[in-house]
């Protein structure tokens, strides 16, 4: 929990006294969002699993993803509506 404090300190303008009364929120916080990782991944995964051509379906994903990151190393803006 004290690792959990120290890293919300050093990521945003939280004081140390503060992220230490916000504690129990960060452990929950941290705790749902890992369940979610989980939970999704394992999901993603049974689902791969069980698909037909699981190669081009992560070769597609692992594209996509690449897209994603270049566009926005690139600083693409995408116009919104």
């Amino acid at each position: 929990m004290t690792a959990l404090v120290v890293l919300a300190v050093w990521l945003t303008d939280l004081s140390f006294q503060r992220a230490a009364l916000l504690a129990p929120v960060l452990v929950i916080g941290v705790g749902a969002v890992a369940g979610l990782v989980v939970f999704w991944g394992r999901t993603g995964w049974d689902s791969l699993r069980r698909s037909h051509h699981p190669a081009l379906i992560a070769a597609g994903a692992a594209a996509f993803i690449a897209l994603l990151v270049v566009l926005t190393l690139l600083g693409v803006n995408l116009p919104r509506e």
